[in-house]
């Protein structure tokens, strides 16, 4: 009798200092969770990142079995005090993760929507973090994020950025999903009913997330544009590739639209270097662009292709030349063969009589 009394002393003291401290230790939950994706991102090696990210979805899934558990032994009424917490950690992780890899694999002018998203996610799950503790929530943000790591993880393995991966990552989360759902409807009457409202919202959700990859608004993981470079002239030599770019003070890296004062009848070059897994094989194609002031209107001018292969860190390098350039606003679209944009180089092209001062850059 006594040892019961003790237990529960015990757990209302936990709980009691669980939800004195929530607004501290939530906020913190997924603060340590963008941390970590922060350094796992920049300072492991990506197939140990995945197993890290495939933690926490096992992590975020225990979590929503505990909180909807009804079971009244001291193991699963402790795990239901903490679940809340582990959940927001998880769910912080892997959307942070998410937004990491997804904005360094795109440009941020044709990604936007998917980002957008991703942020407001992670905004509520602080802010709205009480809504997290419906079952309806909770599974369609399991989705979300599931279908969103498979889809980085997927190519990695497979080696391939085909239309097919992106297609078995939908599949391969909306059928475990379904799995998950129809064998927690079973023991969860909270989850039972609410079951048609989940599967409604998991379907919106994968039609979202289709429609985004074939308008190709969702950027090609797990390539990455590491480095791009404006150039007048590009030889690649024993050195590595030789640059020949225009000085410019600390605070033009900072701004858009650099300007290049070009001779005429001067070549300009645009230089690339794109993360991709070690036996991934592809090709990048640059898209050249100019832009019509008198129609406000984009016009293609080119597009170039060369080979990639992945495993260097810096990026594997390539870079494409247009000998024809005039006097305006341009920008090159680097992407991927369906045209996915991995990243863009802005620039406007100034005519001058001389060449400028040049410094040698080795990329």
């Amino acid at each position: 009798m006594k040892e019961r009394v003790k237990q529960f002393v015990g757990y209302h003291h936990w709980k009691y200092l669980f939800e004195k401290y929530e607004r501290i230790l939530m906020p913190v939950s997924l603060l340590i969770g963008v941390a970590v994706d922060f350094f796992t991102f920049w300072a492991i090696e990506l197939h140990t990142t995945f197993l890290i990210l495939g933690v926490h979805l096992i992590l975020a899934g225990a979590a929503i079995i505990f909180l909807n558990t009804t079971g009244q032994q001291k193991f699963f009424s402790y795990a239901r005090l903490v679940a809340p917490f582990v959940l927001q950690f998880s769910f912080g992780a892997l959307l942070s993760a998410s937004l990491i890899f997804y904005w360094f694999s795109g440009a941020l002018s044709v990604s936007w929507p998917l980002l957008f998203l991703f942020a407001i996610l992670m905004m509520s799950n602080e802010v709205f973090r009480h809504y997290y503790l419906k079952p309806l929530i909770q599974l369609s943000v399991y989705f979300f994020v599931l279908f969103s790591i498979l889809s980085l993880i997927l190519p990695s393995l497979l080696n391939s950025l085909d239309v097919q991966v992106f297609i078995l990552s939908g599949l391969s989360s909306l059928i475990f999903i379904s799995a998950l759902v129809f064998s927690l409807s079973r023991s969860f009457p909270s989850i039972k009913h609410v079951r048609r409202s989940i599967f409604a919202s998991v379907l919106i959700i994968f039609a979202l997330m289709n429609g985004l990859y074939f308008f190709d608004l969702i950027p090609p993981i797990p390539l990455s544009l590491r480095d791009a470079t404006v150039a007048h002239s590009i030889e690649h030599g024993a050195r590595g590739y030789v640059l020949q770019i225009e000085e410019g003070n600390w605070i033009d890296q900072f701004l858009p639209g650099e300007v290049v004062h070009l001779p005429v009848g001067k070549p300009v070059y645009v230089y690339s270097a794109i993360f991709a897994p070690t036996a991934l094989h592809t090709n990048i194609f640059h898209q050249w662009q100019y832009f019509d002031e008198t129609k406000h209107v984009w016009i293609d001018k080119d597009r170039l292709s060369f080979p990639i292969k992945g495993g260097r860190d810096a990026g594997y390098r390539g870079y494409s030349l247009k000998t024809v350039v005039a006097p305006g606003k341009w920008r090159v679209n680097v992407q991927t063969q369906r045209g996915q944009t991995v990243g863009r180089v802005g620039f406007v092209v100034e005519t001058v009589d001389e060449r400028p001062e040049l410094t040698e850059v080795i990329k």
